[in-house]
């Protein structure tokens, strides 16, 4: 049985599906009162001790954090209360029960400066989501070594079918405006379905170790954009192209390569991660 911590995001409750569809039991939790009999009530903001772990439950995967670059500089001590000092406890609440807990992090625990990073490359966060997420991890392979039923499973930009900015770049290219997506800015985009399968199977696995997952080969946003413009027949002199850097996007928007060394997973579970264009284009 598993346990879904946060299925109302877009990730989770996509891995939910698929476990399910497998045949799988699957609990979420909401903070919210449960409106169904497989939801369970974990709200964040209050403390874990006394959350009640649904019975028969063998693993699960923490889905909730704040992920926004912007919000976490604005805020570091709100945001690590949530992704690293409330992310700890219920870790440490499940592991105390036997369950395997999957921890989802970040190629923001790296600087961006080479490609294809090794899982056991030291890291070297920019950002402060990246430097909370890396502080997550070194606690949490601490307990991974003493023996704690724990995974970790660093992810890219993770993508999916209605995606909003590319929903609405196809909006205004299509009405004949202009849009101005960032030459600086790179991502090696990865199907929502795909994540779904690795997070499901180091689930179902209790795969204890530092697994990541990005796609092949980094793109611009800009050079997303022009695809875009290109698969709908639009004028490519709509896309004008701008700086996040000029733009005053956060410490750590800009890595030159997001992409991170997938083999292990890949190898493990069959996966295929299309490029980048592929992958845009599907959307």
């Amino acid at each position: 049985m598993f346990l879904i911590v946060g299925a109302n995001s877009e990730i989770g409750s996509a891995t939910a599906r698929l476990i399910e569809a497998r045949g799988g039991n699957v609990w979420s939790t909401t903070r919210r009162p449960p409106s169904n009999p497989r939801e369970v009530k974990l709200d964040f903001d209050k403390p874990i001790e006394g959350f009640q772990v649904p019975d028969g439950v063998e693993s699960a995967c923490i889905f909730v954090a704040i992920a926004r670059l912007a919000v976490c500089a604005a805020d570091p001590k709100a945001s690590a209360f949530v992704n690293v000092t409330q992310t700890l406890a219920l870790v440490d609440w499940l592991a105390a029960r036997g369950v395997y807990t999957l921890f989802l992090s970040t190629n923001q625990v790296f600087d961006g400066e080479s490609a294809n990073m090794p899982a056991d490359a030291p890291v070297s966060p920019r950002s402060e989501y990246g430097r909370q997420k890396a502080e997550t991890e070194r606690l949490l392979r601490a307990r991974m070594v003493a023996g704690a039923p724990i995974g970790i499973l660093r992810l890219g930009k993770v993508v999916s079918p209605g995606m909003a900015l590319l929903s609405n770049w196809k909006q205004q290219l299509s009405a004949g405006g202009a849009i101005h997506p960032f030459s600086d800015m790179s991502m090696a985009p990865i199907p929502i379905d795909v994540v779904a399968l690795a997070i499901a199977g180091m689930m179902e696995d209790r795969v204890a170790i530092t697994a990541q997952l990005s796609g092949p080969r980094d793109i611009t946003y800009a050079e997303a954009a022009r695809f875009l413009a290109r698969q709908i027949g639009a004028d490519p002199r709509l896309v004008e192209p701008v700086s996040a850097r000029e733009a005053g996007m956060p410490a750590g928007t800009m890595p030159r390569h997001t992409t991170l060394d997938s083999t292990y997973l890949i190898s493990k579970y069959g996966l295929m991660v299309p490029g980048a264009f592929e992958v845009i284009g599907s959307l």
